[in-house]
């Protein structure tokens, strides 16, 4: 071997390709007429064991060790003296600035440039960490550049993988802590209906004890009213916590007193009450339903019922009760708890007004107050 083979130094694949490859096909010529610091360059290059490549001459022909030859892929056979330009034009676009530049005198550094590289039949996503530094003939003259460099693909995709599972566990922890913010609006929601109910439910025994002409009349009474209740309760807890519909609530207080659907018409728009809301009205509606069937518009086949309500600005909220076809009516001499229920309770949690009139026509219940904002919805 003669001397101009020495800078291969020790002996490894790149070296053996050296030795192997047809130099005087290319722009530099046989071996034994390269320049000193070409022999230079190559003999740090395959010396050291980072990753490193360069290209060198008019055509930035390409060199490496053996340290890059992972890199190179299904290329490991084929890249050695390859013009850069041509040879690496699936990423040329990404990496030509970096190269103006060392070309240029100006040493560059990048950390993971992305770059979509063909490997294994198929253009792929890369992260890349590199240096471009100028190399230089003995004259001084720029005429190559050094590449040092580290693919950083999977740490890249790694920490993207992480940062999409950190993001996806904040998410998590956000909805739970939302899931605990409902969970505690909940029960203080619940906490407050049963006190409600319980002060209603104490109330509704009071009073009717205290008005009952016997024992068996005060269960009676007493068991029909907690039952409208219940059934108040169960279509809040159908519909929502903290809100109800004014047509079911409508709907479930007068079932159990219609023979014939057509003898009551409930008309008006869509609004939601709130649960005490609700459930005032629902005992104020059982409350007029009841005498309606006792005495009123509902004891006769030819009696009808209209129930209609009406929502303006600013929450005001109108509810009419009006019976037709029924017996004469004359004013009661004495007013029971129901009637003080349909009128002074609701008129309360209306914070409005609300009263009976006893017309000739039939029994008429009129109200006009202020809905709950959404807001009143929680306690």
């Amino acid at each position: 071997m003669n001397h101009q083979m020495h800078f291969l130094g020790s002996p490894g694949q790149v070296a053996d390709e050296i030795r192997a490859f047809d130099w005087s096909a290319t722009s530099l010529g046989p071996i034994e007429g390269w320049p000193p610091a070409l022999l230079t360059t190559l003999r740090q290059v395959l010396a050291t064991r980072q990753p490193m490549c360069f290209w060198w001459g008019d055509d930035l022909l390409q060199f490496h060790n053996d340290a890059y030859l992972p890199i190179l892929a299904e290329r490991v056979s084929s890249a050695l003296g390859q013009p850069f330009r041509e040879y690496w034009s699936d990423v040329w676009v990404g990496v030509e600035p970096f190269v103006t530049r060392a070309m240029a005198g100006e040493g560059t550094w990048m950390e993971n440039l992305p770059l979509r590289i063909l490997r294994n039949g198929e253009v792929q996503e890369s992260y890349w960490s590199f240096s471009y530094s100028p190399l230089y003939d003995d004259q001084g003259v720029i005429a190559g550049i050094l590449n040092v460099v580290t693919e950083t693909t999977n740490a890249v995709l790694d920490r993207k993988a992480l940062q999409e599972a950190y993001q996806e566990a904040q998410r998590h922890l956000t909805e739970r802590e939302q899931h605990e913010e409902e969970l505690k609006l909940l029960n203080r929601e619940l906490a407050h209906r049963m006190k409600n109910t319980l002060a209603m439910v104490q109330s509704i025994v009071t009073q009717s004890l205290r008005t009952a002409t016997s024992i068996p009349d005060a269960a009676a009474t007493i068991g029909a009213r907690i039952q409208t209740l219940a059934k108040a309760q169960d279509v809040l807890t159908g519909m929502s916590v903290t809100a109800a519909e004014i047509t079911t609530i409508a709907k479930v207080a007068v079932a159990p007193h219609v023979d014939d659907a057509r003898r009551i018409e409930i008309n008006g728009p869509r609004v939601f009450l709130s649960a005490q809301q609700a459930l005032g009205l629902s005992l104020a509606i059982h409350e007029l339903a009841t005498n309606a069937t006792k005495y009123g518009a509902l004891s006769r086949p030819e009696g009808r019922v209209s129930i209609r309500w009406d929502k303006q600005a600013d929450d005001r909220f109108t509810f009419d009760w009006q019976e037709t076809g029924g017996p004469l009516v004359t004013e009661p001499t004495r007013r029971g708890f129901g009637s003080r229920l349909t009128e002074r309770i609701v008129s309360d949690l209306f914070q409005g007004q609300a009263g009976l009139r006893f017309e000739p026509t039939g029994v008429a219940f009129s109200l006009n107050g202020k809905l709950h904002s959404e807001g009143d919805f929680e306690h």
